[in-house]
């Protein structure tokens, strides 16, 4: 016999209110109240998780919890905001089970203690489709001081933090139907690596200070490094030129890459990275690599901007020779 499902109310009050800040009244109200700290600046984003699309229905509860917050926590970072909170729009699919609420509750209480992001509110519904998320994350920072992606100046040393296309490459084994060669091609703890580098993003929020600190613009890769840094380019009219082997990859994606040098393209642009692209004035690139020396986190040179021409992103292979990428990034439509 199926067991009873709770009601609208007693799923809030039993899994989500617990997870609640002071200010949001147990989510007993229609509302909260947040309130930055003086002479602070409210920062706010927000991303949506679709089944099918940004993870699988079979994924881990405590999984989809943990990246549906974290990649908002990576748009913070780039602004060089601390978080504050958010809030969560949860559209549960019609078979949905209390046991499977109660692990995405636990993953969600995890990292809400992990990162100091509690929850304000949202809403819960039935979808007739399959299950979609949306958290709308609020930060802080110093009045005027949020940092934007299109202000990269000519000049601007351009770093890149972690090592890109892991997470494609991760989806990349998940999906394809010969998965095993590629696997067989692939150590066991590289190929559990770049899986669990597409399940959990690591949002780079430790480098959000040195960001406030020095960065002239910044943006997080979420849709491909070649895409989004060329969004950043153009925003100015600057261009960069780089040879493929200075952009950051894992050991488990240079294997990859190794067994299939096609893969390289996908690195380059599927996304999913949420690493961080950071622009740095002439006069702070010393503090700025100073400042994220003492991190864990590996930050890496890329090069300088310059004024444009023509050819705002130019990756380069082994030979010298340009890399024709077919599609910049991944999109949605």
């Amino acid at each position: 016999m199926t067991p009873l499902r709770p009601t609208e109310f007693e799923l809030i009050a039993k899994y989500f209110a617990p997870l609640s800040a002071p200010n949001a009244f147990g989510l007993l109200d229609d509302a909260a109240i947040v309130t930055p700290p003086a002479g602070h600046d409210l920062v706010i984003t927000k991303d949506m998780l679709v089944a099918g699309i940004h993870f699988f229905e079979a994924d881990p509860p405590e999984a989809i919890a943990a990246k549906a917050l974290r990649v908002n926590l990576s748009d913070l970072a780039a602004k060089g905001a601390t978080p504050l909170g958010f809030m969560l729009g949860l559209a549960l699919p019609e078979n949905w089970q209390p046991e499977w609420v109660e692990r995405f509750a636990t993953g969600l209480g995890y990292n809400i203690e992990t990162y100091n992001c509690p929850l304000y509110g949202g809403d819960t519904v039935r979808a007739s489709g399959g299950l979609t998320l949306s958290i709308t994350a609020f930060g802080t920072v110093p009045t005027g001081k949020m940092v934007r992606r299109t202000t990269m100046q000519v000049g601007d040393s351009i770093y890149v933090s972690g090592t890109i296309g892991d997470s494609a490459l991760g989806l990349k084994i998940r999906k394809s139907p010969n998965r095993a060669n590629l696997q067989k091609q692939l150590k066991r703890e590289e190929s559990d690596y770049l899986l669990n580098r597409y399940l959990l993003p690591q949002p780079r929020v430790e480098l959000s200070d040195a960001i406030l600190r020095y960065a002239s613009a910044c943006m997080d890769v979420s849709d491909g490094f070649i895409g989004d840094l060329t969004k950043m380019l153009n925003a100015n009219t600057l261009c960069l030129s780089l040879d493929a082997i200075s952009i950051p990859l894992s050991k488990a994606a240079k294997n990859a890459v190794s067994v299939d040098p096609e893969l390289l393209k996908l690195a380059l642009t599927g996304g999913d990275d949420y690493e961080l692209l950071v622009a740095v004035p002439p006069d702070d690139t010393q503090a700025f690599e100073q400042a994220v020396k003492k991190l864990q986190t590996p930050v890496k040179y890329l090069g300088v901007a310059k004024q444009a021409e023509s050819v705002t992103l130019e990756i380069r292979d082994k030979k010298g020779l340009p890399i024709i990428f077919n599609t910049k990034s991944y999109t949605h439509f």
